[in-house]
Order: C-alpha cells, then structure tokens, then sequence
C-alpha cells in the first residue's frame, strides 16, 4: 500500500471506529472531553506508525489499546492523582483491550451501552441546540470540525467553540456518562431524536447556501439514525424516525435536476425514487407501529411520507388518507407548520378554495411571520385559482424571504410565470 493508501484507510477507520472508541474511553475516564482527545492522540499515534508497519488487522482494538496507555500515562503524570484517578487507572488496567470483530461486537454488551451513553451524553439538554447538533456530529459521525462548518455554513471558530463550550459545560456540571432511566429517559430519548431529525432537515432541505440539498448530513443522520434502532430496539419512535428518515432520502436523486435546480415533490420523477430505501422504510414504520399503542410525532410522519411512497405516481397519491393523518399530527403535535402542510393536502383532495381559508386563517399566525413556505403555499394556491397578480406578490415574498440560494430562483422563476399570465377574471 502506498503512504496515500494508507492515510485513506486511516480515514476510513477512524470514520467506522471513532465512535465507539470514544464512547468505550468516555465509560472510563467518565469524562467525553477527554475521551475525544485520548481518541485524537491515539489517531496521531496511527498516523505516525500505520504508514511503516502497515495497517493492523484490528484497527479498532489497536487505537483502543493505544488511547488507553495514553490514559493511564497521563492520569499517573497529573501531579495531585486523586484517589478517584487511581480507582480510574485500576479499572482500566483490568479491563482487557477492545476487539471489534463481528462475533466479539455480538458477545461485548459494552460497546452497545457505551455507543448509547455517548448520544445520551451528546444530546443533554443542558446544552443549546446548536451545541448538541455540533457535538453529536463530532463524536458519533467523526466529522472533522471543518466538515461541520461547511455543512451549516457556519464559520469553523463559532463551531470550535460550540464543541469546546459543549465538552466544557458536561464535564463542569458533572454530567454523567449514562443511560437515563425511567421518566428521564423518554425525555432525553425526545431531545436525541430532535437532533437527528435536525441534522437530517438540514440536509434534505437546507435552510441557506448555495445548494437545494446537502447529501452528507441526511447520510450521517441516517447512520446515526439506523445505530439508535440497534441500541433501543423496543422504542417504537426512534423506528419511526428511521422510517421517515429513509423514504425521505428515497427521494433524494429526483430532488434536483442536472444543474442542482430544486424539482417539488409532485414534479419529480418517480422512477429515481430509491425503492430500497422505500422498503427499508415500510419495514421500520410497520415495526414502529407494532411497538407503539398509537402513532407518535415521527411515526405519524412516517406514515405520510409512505402515502407518498406507495404511489406510483403523484395522481394516485391518497391525499384524503394524508388530509386525514395530518389531522392525527395536529392533535399529536399541533402546530402551525403542521396546519399549512395540511392546507397543501387539503387543496390536492378537495381543491384550493378550502385549502386558502386554512392558509389565510394562518397568516396572522406570529410564528409563522418570516417563514417563506406561507406565501409560498399562499402564492401556489392563488395561481391555482386563477388570482396570478396577487400569486406573484406572494411568490416574491416567499423568495425574500428564504436564505437558500436555489429555492429563490425557483420561486422567482414562479412569480415571472405568473407575470405572463392574465388574471383569470371568472376566476373565484
């Protein structure tokens, strides 16, 4: 292999690896800031020998080994080594070094419990949002800090610090490195899940930039995603995430055209839909709903999006069955957003007219004051009845509004079709 080879499989480790070798350090030394940094020296530590002695059979367990001697080293050289730090160094020395095979993963209980503490930990709601996303990104989907900066677009030193700020504030408020329980856990479970949904929106339609989509964050909350299924097998929401997550992504190469221009859901074409994905998804919606009593924020969501799925074309899509499951998410989730969603199956099932009473029932709504889908609906809805002068103002609007540098120019380019056209004056 040549030295580039090398540093590729490097990469390529440390992406599978990185995780679990900082959730295994962060169960003992009990503190993730430092876990992230045993499990950085133990990456230089690779970077430095792997190209003279080649890449060991069991990457996973030679970091594992390597980033424990570091510990140890460096627990025993602290000038006041508290009786908490012997107990520390003890433990780990005890402990016999990490192999990652498939069969050891199967028979380790400890690499699942330490994979699900480190996401637990990650997304502590004593952190903002922003730093839980940064830092999630950081320690379970091995993004490079500049990796995350890029994708939010997002200066690296505000990203830096957010991590920095993150690692600090869990270790000053002793947060621990566990799993909650009881009424605690379905709490936190709420705040993972939103994370990941999080990443994952950003990445299907993000919100500013250059570009319609950003495929490396669906992929990562998809990981991440598809991992949490693994870890709590019996929580019916996390597979209703994964669900929604999939047949989303199954989307994903009928999204834009051939020059990154955004194509609308009933616009594409359905054969680059990933029937893969699709069936992934039915199969984690129908485990989900097996597991839940009744549908929850993610499943319900699931189960619309697989409306979509079903249907081999957008005329055969049961939008009375998604009017309907809208109005189980309501009264789930009521929200505003959830409320213009609805419109828009509204005026597929019964028409416009309907559909614009419950959109112009919403533009008082505060919330909803800068948010450039409302005159984008209002706008679509207005076109649809023939009213185009008063469509292009909303379309305009929506375009002034939105930070996302292709969604303007297809609005634009809406509210120009609607110039050409004269309004219909028979028109409601």
């Amino acid at each position: 292999m040549t030295a580039t080879d090398i540093h590729r499989a490097i990469d390529a480790v440390w992406r599978i690896e990185s995780a679990r070798l900082i959730a295994g350090l962060a169960r003992m030394v009990r503190d993730v800031g430092l876990a992230e940094e045993l499990a950085q020296d133990a990456l230089v530590v690779a970077l430095e020998q792997w190209p003279q002695s080649g890449v060991p059979d069991n990457p996973g367990a030679w970091l594992m080994t390597t980033a424990k001697h570091r510990a140890i080293d460096r627990l025993r050289r602290s000038k006041l080594i508290e009786r908490k730090h012997e107990e520390i160094v003890r433990e780990m020395e005890d402990e016999p070094a990490f192999a990652f095979s498939e069969v050891e993963l199967a028979a380790d209980d400890h690499i699942g419990d330490d994979m699900l503490r480190l996401v637990f930990t990650a997304c502590h709601p004593l952190l903002s949002m922003e730093a839980r996303v940064a830092l999630t990104l950081r320690l379970l989907g091995g993004l490079t800090t500049d990796e995350i900066a890029r994708a939010f677009l997002v200066p690296e030193p505000t990203i830096a610090q957010r991590i920095v700020r993150a690692k600090r504030t869990l270790s000053e408020a002793k947060v621990p490195f566990e799993v909650p329980r009881g009424e605690e856990l379905q709490s936190r479970l709420t705040s993972v899940l939103g994370v990941i949904y999080l990443i994952f929106n950003e990445g299907y339609s993000a919100t500013a930039g250059d570009d319609w989509m950003r495929p490396a964050l669906c992929e990562e909350a998809l990981r991440l995603g598809r991992i949490l299924a693994e870890l709590a097998p019996q929580e019916a929401e996390v597979h209703g995430l994964v669900a929604l997550m999939e047949i989303q992504a199954s989307r994903a190469g009928a999204r834009t055209g051939p020059s990154g221009e955004p194509i609308l859901l009933l616009e594409q074409n359905r054969a680059r839909w990933d029937r893969l994905l699709i069936r992934r998804g039915l199969a984690s919606l129908e485990r989900a709903e097996k597991l839940g009593e009744q549908r929850s924020i993610y499943t319900s969501q699931a189960a619309i999006a697989a409306c979509h799925a079903r249907a081999r074309t957008a005329e055969a899509t049961d939008w009375r069955r998604i009017v309907t499951l809208y109005g189980e998410l309501a009264q789930i989730a009521p929200s505003p957003v959830v409320d213009l969603n609805r419109a828009v199956a509204v005026s597929m099932a019964f028409g416009p007219v309907p559909a614009l009473a419950i959109v112009d029932a919403l533009t008082t709504e505060p919330s909803l004051a800068n948010y450039h889908l409302l005159p984008s609906v209002r706008g679509d809805l207005l076109r649809k009845l023939g009213r185009t002068s008063e469509a292009k103002i909303e379309f305009e609007r929506a375009a002034s509004l939105t930070r996302n540098a292709r969604e303007r120019e297809l609005l634009l380019d809406r509210a120009a079709d609607c110039a050409k056209t004269t309004d219909d004056p028979a028109g409601p």
